[in-house]
């Protein structure tokens, strides 16, 4: 009920489209039901199964002996006035316009509709995508990328097919359907109070199927998900799986989550599949029933049916049929919508742990110092940081060393607010990190990671990312300069408007690099994040991304996860941390006559 209740929510601001497609859908079922009113008595009174009617009924009343008496007075002036011959073909062609009319008003109904239904997937799918650029790194590192991409495309199609079923059960169907029981009541009451008792039989039927299906789909999107994360990560891992001939191994994975995702689906589309033929068949069987009771009835000299008239009423309540059927495939789409709902809600209730102070400090620029004060850091419960106390002066550079696992990378992220500190605060000029607005406090920082981030863009496009004001060609071409950069850019196809291809891949390593450099300098943030990464370059490139963080580092306050000894040399100060705690400190010179761990990560060139 509660994301039937989200759903709904969503099409509060399409009232108006809402009421438009309920008012031409009556509009389309009322020249439905006369079109079929009409025809058979005129043709009872065309070929004489009933006598001409010369005399008007009296007065209006709202009965259908009056709106009967009316009609067939109606068509016998027509007949007499006209001959037989030609009131058939206006009749005719007056069929003709009440039905052109009755799709013509069906079509505007739909014309409503696509408005509303591609309305609300439009604002699912901007919220569902706000909702996961406010979410912390941590929820990223729990969560699969290919079941949240999923969630933002194949899901919210899922939930576009449940509204149009939804607007097709709440207003098309079943107004189509009463329009029909209303005229066959006015035929014959007591045949269609046994429908209106037959009827609901088939909904129970129906509605046990639908309730599986809701769980079927639910484990269809999963394993979707898990499909897609296989295929981005062979995708991206390409020269790996080449390299060391794993295609079988990636195939052997491939294979194991299609087989499993093509058997839930299998299964899924075999129960929806079921809706049509089933909900048929439980319609003819009534339609066979109130055949029976209705010849019994004709039969039976004690109750008041006609042939005619009994013919009449099968014809109308075959109309319903249709309706019905599309009742039922609603039904099970909804189902299916309401499971994509279901994933959908996930992201979009996920807690958000960063949170925005409700009055927050200005903050426009950065003047004295980073203070990191007892800080401890827990990750689901697990201790990874304690008792971390620095502090970093503006303009001086702090460098964090250690082994893998030591806490280097999470201590950093800190700053940012990519996490929170569960234990202590940290301090800019004197002020709880958490007081400032996130957008000013992440405005004075620039952040260098070790796995170049680089988008399916252009060059200029790349280094100009992320800046909130226009950027002319001169600014980005002297960041990159700075960078080491526009040697090799002016060297490309099409210069800075290049597309360097998805996360960069026409690039090299160390080109890659210095363009998330050359990005930084562009921003020229006082603050700056640096994840060094030149282990994996050649000399050549390795000096050049050297020089470049040089000059970046330049009269800037810089926290370093340092990776070579030329970076850790010029630190003003330096942690070295294990297993989350910092067990020494100092500069380089100072460490090195500790004869300590850091001696040995220098020896060992462990960073």
């Amino acid at each position: 009920m509660k994301n039937l209740s989200r759903l709904l929510y969503y099409l509060r601001p399409f009232r108006i489209q809402a009421l438009w497609h309920v008012f031409f859908n009556l509009l389309s079922i009322l020249f439905s039901v006369v079109s079929l009113m009409m025809v058979i008595p005129f043709l009872r009174l065309l070929f004489n199964k009933q006598p001409l009617v010369h005399t008007p009924p009296p007065l209006f009343t709202p009965t259908a002996a009056w709106a009967d008496g009316w009609f067939n007075y109606q068509m016998t002036q027509l007949i007499v006035q006209q001959g037989k011959p030609q009131a058939l073909l206006f009749v005719c062609i007056l069929v003709a316009v009440i039905f052109f009319f009755k799709n013509l008003f069906r079509y505007l109904a739909m014309y409503a509709m696509a408005g509303m239904r591609n309305g609300v997937i439009r604002q699912i799918r901007s919220d569902a995508f706000t909702k996961v650029l406010a979410l912390p790194v941590s929820y990223f590192t729990e969560e699969r990328k290919g079941d949240v991409i999923t969630r933002l495309t194949s899901d919210v199609q899922e939930v576009e097919n449940s509204i149009i079923s939804m607007l097709t059960i709440a207003f098309t169907e079943p107004l189509t359907v009463l329009a029909y029981l209303f005229t066959m009541f006015f035929i014959s009451p007591q045949l269609t109070l046994f429908v209106l008792l037959v009827l609901p039989l088939t909904g129970a039927v129906i509605g046990q199927i639908g309730k599986t299906l809701k769980r079927k789909s639910h484990l269809a999107q999963e394993r979707l998900g898990m499909l897609l994360t296989i295929i981005d990560e062979t995708i991206w891992g390409m020269r790996i799986v080449k390299g060391f001939n794993a295609q079988q191994q990636q195939t052997a994975k491939f294979e194991t989550e299609n087989k499993a995702f093509y058997q839930v689906s299998s299964s899924m589309l075999r129960r929806r599949d079921l809706s049509s033929p089933l909900s048929e068949f439980m319609s003819i069987s009534v339609v066979a029933l109130v055949l029976y009771v209705g010849g019994r009835m004709v039969l039976s000299q004690s109750l008041s049916l006609e042939a005619e008239t009994f013919i009449y009423f099968i014809v109308v309540f075959s109309q319903i049929i249709p309706p019905a059927k599309s009742f039922s495939t609603a039904f099970y789409n909804i189902q299916k919508g309401l499971a994509s709902v279901e994933r959908i809600t996930k992201i979009l209730d996920a807690p958000v742990s960063i949170r925005e102070t409700e009055n927050p400090v200005p903050l426009t620029a950065f003047n004295h110092s980073i203070e990191f004060k007892n800080v401890g850091f827990a990750y689901d419960r697990q201790p990874v940081l304690s008792g971390i106390h620095v502090v970093l002066p503006k303009g001086k550079v702090l460098a964090l060393v250690g082994s893998s696992g030591a806490g280097k990378s999470t201590l950093a992220d800190l700053l940012p607010r990519f996490y929170d500190v569960t234990e202590g605060e940290i301090l800019l000029d004197g002020v709880n990190i958490q007081q400032y607005r996130l957008s000013d406090l992440r405005n004075l920082m620039g952040i260098v990671t070790q796995e170049p981030v680089l988008f399916n863009d252009t060059v200029f496009n790349n280094i100009a990312f992320g800046m909130h004001r226009p950027v002319t060609q001169e600014e980005v071409e002297e960041a990159a300069k700075i960078a080491n950069a526009h040697q090799f850019i002016s060297q490309l196809e099409n210069g800075y408007h290049t597309p360097i291809g998805d996360r960069g891949c026409k690039l090299s390593g160390g080109e890659r690099q210095r363009l998330t450099i050359a990005r930084a300098v562009l921003k020229n943030p006082p603050i700056l994040i640096l994840d060094e990464a030149t282990s994996s370059l050649d000399s050549a490139s390795e000096k050049l991304v050297q020089d470049a963080l040089f000059r970046l580092m330049q009269n800037r306050t810089s926290v370093v996860i340092a990776h070579r000894l030329s970076t850790i040399q010029h630190a003003d100060e330096i942690l070295v941390l294990q297993k989350g705690q910092v067990i020494e400190r100092g500069t380089h010179t100072q460490l090195l006559g500790k004869q300590g761990v850091y001696k040995q990560l220098v020896d060992l060139q462990a960073f």
